[in-house]
């Protein structure tokens, strides 16, 4: 098959689909890959590390998208990517659908088969391509909102850690699965007085576990959320619902109740944040403000640590690019239901449910796409 890897254009992504590693590994199988000169320079690979590794080097990205069989990408393709998508092309990347009925449109129109990383699953009901980025972005968020909790930023001017005789700062983390546990990890660690909300029992009783009293651990009720952003200097929504958008966690007339320069870290804004005053935001300009309360909001957290993230996302993907590119797409997802969980388009044809409930479009079968 030919693999192809256009250079990321999204603002600020400095990411990269595939590593010279995986290049190798794919050439090695017989397999052609195309990487778009430039694209692993943000994650410090040269083009002369992808030629070493046997891939060819292209010109732009139009002849990455013109050549390949696949794509292998990182961010949704922009408007202009995927203006250069057809029909019996594969796509490999991270899609994010729920919130962007604009890219669900193009998508469909250009026939392309999507698979998104966000909806690939595994064995233990885990979500094993997202889960990389969940903890690169799960432990940024503290950094970030102690950054932002600066004065000169517009923050509080609290220090996460505190000093001796004056408390740290309270930092409430809404969600305790892979991005909340990390968050939690380092933002104890700064020596935050730290409480974690999520409403699985037994995931709270493991994150007790886990960090033997070091934290607080609570039910996440609305009155429970609403009780703790009135003292909260930081709060960093880490919520996932597979696949469709985030619930709303606080209201904008709830930001009156929180303390002034108060910080929102929204890890969810991939899938339309979960906060009512959230909107995506980059790197170039990551805060703004809404009722005196900072939001950082950066939709691509882990693009700021580009070489990290890269080498972690290309860990978890490989398996599934070479099965893809060996077996073709039909092939690899009738023999990996989990692979086929990933199947967000085929044909024209939208194929995950929590998309087509998000914006009310019809969906078919994952199942049903393989027989299209």
């Amino acid at each position: 098959m030919k693999i192809g890897c256009p250079k990321e254009i999204k603002p600020q992504e400095f990411r990269v689909g595939m590593t010279p590693d995986a290049a190798r590994e794919a050439v090695a199988r017989g397999h052609e890959v195309l990487i778009q000169t430039g694209a692993g320079l943000g994650a410090g690979f040269a083009d002369e590390d992808y030629l070493a590794a046997g891939a060819r080097i292209a010109a732009d990205a139009a002849e990455v998208f013109a050549a390949s069989g696949m794509i292998v990408k990182v961010k949704e393709p922009q408007p202009a990517e995927r203006r250069m998508l057809r029909e019996g092309q594969l796509l490999f990347t991270y899609l994010h659908l729920a919130p962007d009925p604009e890219q669900t449109r193009d998508l469909l129109a250009s026939g392309v088969t999507a698979i998104a990383y966000e909806t690939v699953t595994d064995a233990r009901g885990g979500l094993p391509l997202l889960a990389p980025m969940s903890e690169v972005a799960g432990r940024l968020a503290p950094q970030v909102g102690a950054w932002a909790l600066q004065k000169a930023n517009g923050g509080r001017g609290v220090l996460l850690g505190g000093i001796p005789g004056v408390r740290p700062a309270n930092v409430v983390i809404i969600g305790g699965g892979v991005v909340g546990t990390a968050a939690a990890r380092v933002a104890v660690g700064m020596g935050a007085n730290v409480t974690v909300l999520d409403r699985s029992v037994p995931r709270l009783s493991y994150l007790d576990d886990i960090f033997m009293g070091k934290l607080t651990t609570q039910y996440a009720s609305g009155a429970a959320v609403a009780d703790l952003i009135r003292s909260a200097d930081m709060v960093v929504g880490a919520v996932l619902v597979p696949g469709a958008a985030a619930p709303r966690l606080i209201s904008r007339a709830q930001l009156a109740t929180m303390p002034p320069g108060a910080v929102l870290v929204d890890v969810a804004i991939d899938q339309g944040g979960c906060f009512e005053t959230s909107h995506a935001t980059t790197h170039e300009a990551p805060v703004y403000e809404v009722d005196g309360i900072l939001h950082y909001c950066v939709a691509n957290m882990p693009g700021a640590v580009a070489r990290t993230s890269t080498q972690g996302l290309g860990n978890a993907t490989l398996p599934f690019l070479l099965a893809l590119a060996d077996k073709g797409w039909r092939r690899a997802c009738a023999e990996d239901p989990h692979l086929l969980n990933g199947l967000n388009t085929h044909a024209g044809r939208l194929t995950y449910a929590a998309v087509g409930a998000a914006l009310d479009l019809p969906v078919i079968p994952a199942s049903e796409a393989l027989a299209l």
